[in-house]
């Protein structure tokens, strides 16, 4: 955490409100470093932090500050590499956006393709999707993202690891080319910088330095001959975590 507080970076009270309401005052790094910037200027950025460090509400909360409701179109894109992580960023912005009236719609594989195509008939201010389904929604013209004012490629390099390039070139191909890039990676491997290089205009990066400090919690169920570990969560989650 920082000792800057959110209402000193330039959030609206709606905001402000629904950061109060999940009990946060504080910023992290990545996030007193990314929100002032995308407040303030046009330029794409190029942020990298690790893991757990509050990636989503650096982006997401200047994003939902910028939109304006009521738009019959997509006005912003963000690409997860997997349908967990779709689902918790659609969730965390749907939370930061207090009473702000913004459709935000997750799209991923696992869930009904006639579900989803129902719903990106209706208005959408900001889709949440993996690569994989967000192709197949464009193939099938269901999806139009000529208009998109921001995209940003959330576990950029986690992405690339899992062989998602051609996709995402195929996705930022349909997008509008005036649109803001924002790309955010724990890794900085050649892969990401080329990306940035060939589809972001003039870019700003962030890098912040200190890595999240991590809390290993597991969950033993007793049975009558031994404990089981049930699930090993939080290791990739901060000690008093931000948003």
């Amino acid at each position: 955490m920082t000792d800057l507080k959110f209402s000193e970076l330039g959030l609206s009270a709606v905001l402000i409100d629904a950061l109060t309401s999940k009990g946060f005052e504080h910023p992290t790094e990545i996030q007193a470093q990314t929100i002032p910037r995308m407040l303030s200027s046009d330029c794409d950025i190029v942020g990298q932090a690790q893991t757990g460090t509050g990636k989503t509400a650096a982006f997401g909360l200047p994003i939902l500050e910028k939109l304006e409701p009521g738009a019959d179109h997509v006005q912003a894109l963000i690409l997860t590499p997997t349908r967990e992580l779709t689902i918790q960023v659609s969730d965390e912005l749907h939370s930061l956006k207090g009473g702000k009236e913004l459709k935000i719609t997750p799209v991923y594989g696992g869930q009904s393709i006639e579900k989803q195509i129902k719903q990106l008939k209706k208005k959408n201010d900001i889709v949440v999707g993996t690569p994989g389904r967000l192709i197949d929604h464009l193939r099938g013209k269901k999806l139009d993202l000529s208009q998109v004012k921001y995209v940003v490629l959330d576990e950029a390099d986690e992405m690339l690891r899992t062989g998602f390039l051609e996709d995402i070139e195929t996705i930022l191909s349909q997008t509008n080319p005036d649109r803001r890039t924002l790309l955010f990676s724990a890794t900085m491997p050649k892969q990401i910088l080329n990306l940035a290089t060939s589809y972001m205009k003039e870019y700003e990066t962030i890098t912040t330095k200190k890595h999240p400090r991590t809390l290993h919690k597991q969950f033993i169920a007793y049975s009558n001959k031994h404990p089981t570990i049930i699930r090993d969560i939080a290791s990739r989650q901060l000690i008093n975590r931000g948003p």
